[in-house]
């Protein structure tokens, strides 16, 4: 497994990947049976219903109801987050992985970048997995009404997602056999990402097009507009 450490600005990195798209594989993991074989249901449905969501162009599709357009919202919400959680839920899967650097950095130096990021990603998932749990409970009453139960799935996905997490947090930190790639283009990103737009997109279109990352651009930006 390809790891990129993907420079968004000075000393800043992130952590991505594009491990194949298998949603339904994602919790195949979580044992079965009882509340947590509901959950992995739920969590399943989920998955299933944004990875669909991702691939309609539906944008002039006629005006749905408000529970519709409810759904609608927290389906594009899922997306997003299956994008940034999927290299921790394919990471725990894992015995080697590659971390793919700019060329310009030490594997001493991206190790400690990656353990670092790792260690913080476990103990976010961690907090916000009881937190999430609570709110799942506390939502248990809403699940008898008829009618997509938004707030049931919402909890149900973040408590099994931060699960997997977790699991892939730990598994890079105590299990993966890392090794270092030099990148030369990814050392080219640092000075891109302070570049404006449209001359940034370009540029980080032609990178991703020669290290064979198509969704790359899309990563970019969304990094690139958090830390503006």
């Amino acid at each position: 497994m390809d790891v990129f450490v993907i420079p968004i600005g000075g000393e800043r990195y992130e952590l991505y990947c594009e491990p194949p798209a298998d949603p339904e594989s994602a919790g195949d993991e979580v044992p079965a049976g009882g509340l947590v074989g509901r959950l992995r249901l739920r969590f399943s449905m989920m998955l299933r219903a944004a990875e669909d969501r991702q691939h309609r162009h539906d944008a002039a599709a006629p005006a749905r109801s408000v529970a519709g357009r409810l759904q609608d919202r927290a389906l594009g919400w899922i997306a997003q987050r299956i994008a940034e959680q999927r290299l921790l839920w394919h990471l725990r899967r894992q015995t080697c992985a590659v971390a793919v650097h700019p060329q310009d950095m030490s594997f001493e130096q991206v190790m400690t970048f990656v353990r670092r990021t790792l260690q913080r990603d476990y103990d976010r998932h961690r907090l916000w997995l009881v937190v999430d749990t609570i709110g799942l409970v506390l939502s248990g009453p809403i699940a008898v009404i008829p009618g997509p139960n938004v707030l049931a799935y919402y909890f149900a996905f973040r408590v099994v997602g931060h699960w997997l997490s977790m699991r892939g947090a730990a598994q890079g930190l105590r299990r993966v056999a890392w090794s270092g790639r030099p990148c030369p283009p990814l050392a080219e990103l640092r000075d891109v990402v302070q570049m404006e737009s449209p001359d940034r997109d370009a540029r980080v279109h032609d990178i991703a097009a020669r290290l064979r990352l198509p969704h790359l651009s899309t990563f970019v930006e969304r990094v690139a507009m958090r830390h503006a």
